[in-house]
This record gives C-alpha cells, sequence and structure tokens, in this order.
C-alpha cells in the first residue's frame, strides 16, 4: 500500500516557492495538484494540472521541492507543449525518443538561470552546460544542436510530462478531467505573470525577461509579413550561392575534359541597418531589436551571418550579432540612411534589411542586392513647422512592409 502523499510538505515548498519567486506566485497557486502513484517524479499536463508520486514527495526535501514545482510551472508559462508540437510538425518528428529531446532542450531552456537567488539546484537538473551547448537560448535553438548520444544517457529518467514534450501521458486527466485550467484562465495566468515581472525590472532573470516582453507585445500580423519577406529574399535564386569544386557539376558529361563547378548554397548575409535617429521611439527601437532575432531565426540561425549598423545622420560600428539583448544602438540625431546603406553595401550581403520610420534621404541606385524595409508610419502632419510634409517613400526596388 502507498502512503498518502504529504500535502503539508508539498504546502510548505509551495509557499517557500512563492517566497522565493514572487513573480511566479499567481502560476504557482494555480496549479492544480493531483496525487499519482504512477507518477515517476513530478509533471504537468497542458491543462495546468501538476501530478506527484508521494514517494517523490517523500524523498526530496522542501528546498528541493520548491525548485521543481518552479521548473514545472515553467513549462507551462512557456507553452513548451505547444512549442514541441509545432516542431515535431515542423520537421516530421515522431516517437518516444524525439520526445524526450525536446524535454531535454525544454529543461535547457529553463534551467539556465532558474535556480539560485533562494532556490537549491536541484539534484540532476539539466542545463546547457551538460548538453555542451551556451546559455541563454531557446529550446528551439538547442533541438537543432545535439542529439540523443553519450551526454544524454544521463537524463533518460527525465519526464515532465505532456506540458513539457506535448506527448500525452497514461497518468493525464485530459481535458474534461477534474481541476484543469481553461484557455482563458491560462492565458490569464501567464498575463499576471508577465505583468508582475515587467513591473519589477531587475528583479527576474533575463529570461523571464524576455518571456514576459514577448507576453505582453505578442507578434502582430506585420511580423508575419517582414518575415516572409525577408525569407523570400534570402530564398531567392542566386542568394548564397556560390560555386564550388568539391562536387564536379554534372554538366560536367557534355564537356568532356573539362571539370566545371557545381553551385554550392551557403546561409546568406545580412546586413540590418537600423535608424536611430531623434524621431524613432525607444519601443520601435526595441520593436527593431527583436526583429534582428527574427532574422537571425529566418537564417538558421547563423548569427555570424547577421551584421547590424545603427544609423542616424552618419553609419556607426556594425555589431557582428551574438545576443540582440546585449547590443547597444547609437545615435539620437538627425537621419541619412544613405551612410547606413553604403556601410552595409561594403560588406557586400545577399540581402539588406533597413527598419526605419522613413524620414530619410533614400540612395538613388538600388544596392546590388535585395532590400527589405520596414518602415515604424508617421502621421503626414509630424513636423510642426510644415504640417504638409510628407517623407518621400521607400524606392520601388525595396520590398515595403509596415511596421506597426
Amino acid at each position: 500500500m502507498t502512503s498518502p502523499m504529504d500535502l503539508e510538505k508539498l504546502y510548505a515548498a509551495r509557499l517557500f516557492a512563492v517566497n522565493a519567486r514572487p513573480y511566479l506566485a499567481t502560476a504557482l497557486y494555480a496549479l492544480h495538484i493531483v496525487e499519482s502513484p504512477a507518477t515517476p517524479t513530478m509533471a504537468v499536463d497542458r491543462h495546468w494540472r501538476c501530478y506527484i508520486g508521494p514517494a517523490f514527495v517523500d524523498y526530496r526535501s522542501v528546498a528541493e521541492l520548491a525548485s521543481i514545482l518552479v521548473h514545472e510551472v515553467s513549462h507551462l508559462l512557456r507553452e513548451h507543449h505547444a512549442r514541441s508540437d509545432r516542431y515535431a510538425r515542423a520537421h516530421e518528428l515522431t516517437g518516444p525518443a524525439e520526445r524526450l529531446r525536446m524535454n531535454i532542450a525544454a529543461d535547457a531552456e529553463i534551467n539556465d538561470d532558474a535556480f539560485g537567488d533562494g532556490l537549491v539546484v536541484p539534484a540532476d537538473v539539466v542545463t546547457p552546460a551538460k548538453l555542451g551547448l551556451p546559455e541563454g537560448e531557446l529550446m528551439e535553438d538547442y533541438l537543432g544542436r545535439f542529439t540523443l548520444g553519450p551526454r544524454t544517457q544521463e537524463m533518460a529518467w527525465l519526464d515532465c510530462g505532456s506540458g513539457a514534450d506535448g506527448a500525452d501521458r497514461e497518468w493525464d486527466l485530459g481535458p474534461d478531467g477534474a481541476g484543469g485550467l481553461s484557455e482563458q484562465e491560462r492565458e490569464a495566468a501567464r498575463f499576471r505573470v508577465a505583468h508582475g515581472i515587467s513591473g519589477r525590472p531587475g528583479a527576474a532573470p533575463r529570461g523571464w525577461r524576455r518571456w514576459a516582453e514577448d507576453a505582453l507585445h505578442p507578434p502582430q500580423p506585420w511580423r508575419a509579413l517582414l518575415g516572409a519577406a525577408l525569407r523570400a529574399a534570402v530564398s531567392a535564386p542566386g542568394v548564397g550561392e556560390d560555386y564550388t569544386y568539391r562536387r564536379p557539376s554534372r554538366r560536367g558529361a557534355g564537356v568532356p575534359g573539362v571539370i566545371l563547378p557545381s553551385l554550392r548554397r551557403m546561409p546568406p548575409r545580412v546586413g540590418v541597418v537600423i535608424d536611430t535617429s531623434a524621431s524613432v521611439s525607444d519601443t520601435e527601437l526595441g520593436s527593431a531589436l527583436l526583429e534582428v532575432a527574427a532574422i537571425t531565426r529566418a537564417v538558421a540561425g547563423r548569427r555570424d551571418q547577421v551584421s547590424v549598423y545603427s544609423c542616424d545622420a552618419a553609419a556607426h560600428i556594425a555589431h557582428p550579432l551574438s545576443r540582440a539583448e546585449g547590443m547597444s544602438l547609437i545615435g539620437g540625431g538627425g537621419t541619412d540612411l544613405r551612410r547606413g546603406f553604403a556601410k552595409a553595401v561594403a560588406a557586400r550581403p545577399d540581402v539588406i534589411v533597413a527598419l526605419t520610420d522613413g524620414f530619410t534621404p533614400w540612395p538613388s541606385e538600388p544596392p546590388p542586392c535585395r532590400t527589405v524595409v520596414g518602415l515604424f508610419r508617421r502621421p503626414v502632419d509630424w513636423r510642426e513647422r510644415d504640417p504638409d510634409y510628407a517623407p518621400k517613400p521607400p524606392p520601388s526596388w525595396a520590398r515595403v512592409v509596415d511596421i506597426g
């Protein structure tokens, strides 16, 4: 016979977690606790139920249980179940091994900055370092950079439930079971947590601040349009292509005695020119940095292929992209993106992306590469001295997407 679960100990652990992470209090108290002897450790489903084995509660200390509760609720707040399903469909992944890999990647996203500051590090915790990967990345980034093997042998026990990898478990109560939250209740919990994080700048780790920003400012249709324009530009014929002799051309058979090179497609080089003049608001600059992160995803995560130029009346130093969060944008004066375009063209990119409010002179000649302009729209009477002033529209050789 299995002894009943020690609820007093578990509730003490939840209070411990709330004291250590007050901005997660709404989510921690929204979890519906389910005693589940079939669950080997602690797991969650997408309906915000937390399944816990009584033996697991007995085995772990209050401090460890608090850390694990924070970990499990993080899966739900970050919607790892839905993201895992989308990733599996996009990459045609099936089977328990792939779902385990998603669980590991989701844990790596959470655990790089989840503990410390009042929370102990649980035993056998999965971290990016154990996978030989850098910290500060998302689940999707990690999934593309590791496979199951020697590094993950000790992680085979991992099971955070369907709330982490999207695959139903035998102990799940399903959408009609007792205690689950509706979609509206789940969204309300996320919204309140995001507001709690944004209302206390610096109180939460960088990963949580990034999540809160995305939760409070979800992608709008213009983001999809800008992404589509960029993907079309980077995937167009000729972009990123070069000749190589590593593999002879198949057309060489028609020219006996001559070795012809074949075409090789490389990740495209992208130059991003960001308007940092005084007329561009801090909010719009923040949106520009978010778009820089999206651009790196469009080039298969190759940050070394993206260079960023901040430009007002002069083009400033280019930043080879590492992390958008740490990038400084220099400017604040007038606007002349022609200098930014000239500096970007000198680096011979395959695509140039300009993010601007449009109050700028434009190059008289098109760059020798595809160009996408993300335009922060302004009313025509923006200038007080000339209420009828309207800036020249972007040139016809650029693909223009209205932002905001």
